[in-house]
Order: C-alpha cells, then sequence, then structure tokens
C-alpha cells in the first residue's frame, strides 16, 4: 500500500515472547479479566453512539446503523449522539431496507442543508449513496470487508483499504472516512468493526464471518496515552502501526481476541489500579 507502512504482529515477536514467558503475565491476565467483569457492561455504554445499535434486532440493520453512528463519532459526545438520531429518524424501523430503496432525490429531500461540524449535506449523501452501492454489490456490508480479507491476514489492516475502496470509490466523504492510502488508524471504522465482529455484553455483533483474532484496536488519544504509560508502544503518533503495536501487546494477552479488553480498559478508573499497571510494564519490559 503506497504511502503506508501496514506492519503485522510478526513484526513484534521479540517482546511478545517476552511478554508470553513473563512470569507475571497470570496476574496481568486476571487482572484484566477482573477489569472485563467489572466494567465490559452495558449500564457503562451511556453516553455512546453504540448505543443505537441495541434498538436493531436484525444484524442487516444494525451493521447500517453502526457504521453510521461510528462515522459521525467525533467531537461532543451529546451532539453525537443528537446527529445519529436526526439521521436514522427518517429511515424507520429498517434502515437497511431505506437505504437501499431511497433514491438521491429523496434523501435531498429528507436531509436538506445537513450540517454537522465539519460534515455538510453534501458528504452526508455521498457516505448513504455509498452504503447503497456496497450492499447492492456484496449484499452485506459485512460481506464487502471479508472480500478484501485474506486467509493469510493476521489483522484487518489490509481489507480496511479494500473495503474503503468498494463503498465509495473516487466519492469518499472525505469529513467521514480517512484516505485509506493515508496512515492514520481508522479509530472510527475499527470501532465499527469491534462493534460488530464481537458479541458480549457490550458488543452486539452481527457479523459471523470476520474473527475477532484479526481486529485492530480503535487507537484514539486516550488509549495511546494509557499505551505509552504501560509501556506498550513508545511511538509518538497515534497511527496504523502503533495500532498495530498496540493490538500485538493486547494479543499476548487474548490471541483469540485482542481487542477484548479496549472497552473496559479505557473506562475511568483503571487508572488508579497501580497494580495492574506495575504488572503490565514489568512484563512488557521482561
Amino acid at each position: 500500500m503506497k504511502g503506508v507502512i501496514w506492519v503485522n504482529r510478526h513484526c513484534y515477536t521479540g517482546w511478545m515472547a517476552a511478554l508470553n514467558t513473563c512470569p507475571d503475565r497470570g496476574a496481568v491476565i486476571r487482572g484484566l479479566e477482573d477489569f472485563y467483569r467489572r466494567y465490559n457492561r452495558r449500564e457503562f455504554v451511556h453516553p455512546d453512539p453504540l448505543e443505537f445499535l441495541y434498538r436493531y434486532k436484525n444484524a442487516g440493520d444494525r451493521e447500517v446503523v453502526g457504521f453510521i453512528a461510528s462515522s459521525f463519532a467525533y467531537g461532543n459526545v451529546k451532539a453525537i449522539l443528537t446527529c445519529v438520531q436526526k439521521i436514522l429518524t427518517p429511515m424507520g424501523a429498517s434502515p437497511r431496507e431505506f437505504i437501499i430503496s431511497a433514491s438521491d432525490k429523496a434523501l435531498g429531500k429528507l436531509y436538506p442543508g445537513f450540517k454537522y461540524r465539519f460534515t455538510d449535506e453534501s458528504d452526508l449523501l455521498a457516505f448513504i449513496a455509498g452504503i447503497r452501492h456496497a450492499l447492492t454489490q456484496y449484499g452485506a456490508l459485512e460481506h464487502c470487508l471479508l472480500d478484501g480479507l485474506r486467509t493469510e491476514d493476521e489483522t484487518i489492516a489490509r481489507a480496511i483499504r479494500h473495503f474503503i475502496e468498494r463503498v465509495f470509490g473516487r466519492k469518499r466523504p472525505k469529513t467521514l472516512i480517512p484516505d485509506p492510502a493515508g496512515p492514520c488508524a481508522f479509530k472510527r471504522l475499527n470501532l465499527y468493526f469491534r462493534w460488530m465482529a464481537r458479541k458480549d455484553n457490550v458488543d452486539p455483533g452481527g457479523w459471523n464471518s470476520i474473527s475477532p483474532s484479526k481486529l485492530i484496536i480503535p487507537l484514539d488519544t486516550h488509549m495511546h496515552r494509557m499505551s505509552v504509560e504501560l509501556g506498550l508502544t513508545k511511538r509518538k503518533q497515534a497511527d496504523m502501526k502503533t495500532a498495530l503495536e498496540i493490538t500485538g501487546a493486547f494479543a499476548a494477552f487474548c490471541p483469540e481476541d485482542p481487542v477484548r479488553y479496549d472497552f473496559a480498559i479505557t473506562r475511568p478508573g483503571i487508572q488508579k489500579n497501580q497494580e495492574l499497571f506495575r504488572q503490565l510494564r514489568k512484563c512488557v519490559a521482561g
């Protein structure tokens, strides 16, 4: 991929081996699991755009709603929730069926003058048109991502570029979807994929073809700062290379589901658990 250094977890086998042989590894896993049990609960979700997915039992509707909710998840959370609700309300009980059947002209009448921060009506309509194109071509957004995933891929990193290109082509709404050839961590897309490919008390799931083992940590400034404090990365840029490095670290503790602790570990309170921090740092240091 031009302009981007995509890395696989095997690039970090040296320090991952240290994590696997660390005498405190068991204690770290117990600590992480304790936080998972305590904080990976639906009662801690609000306020979060993830809440919108809980309304839809049909996986086809849920994947559409998840894509919308995650893509607009930038800015003040209260404003995000208001914006997503404004988009979903005209779509009725089945956003999937609505998007497949609605014409560009009809969409223009439903969202005249739409504006959310940097995103305007033209971006929103291009975004919805992209979803409609993918649903028409692949039958599901899940299948679109899967089409770009190879058996030998350790993560969905390569498939992300494929997904963006197949959904939007040259009509990518730039305020919502990053440049697939750029170095960014694709935080909002990885958040969306986590919501859909995992199923537990927080993530509602709905996709059965994407293994959680291939997911990538949704890296934002908070997770990046915590990962630096924990010694999981020394990189200063919150880009894809850093996201994969952090994902590789968590994979050493839970290879089948490296983003398992993402929600719990970013809840308020984990910073107070100095013992868990100490054990993690010790393992990383070898």
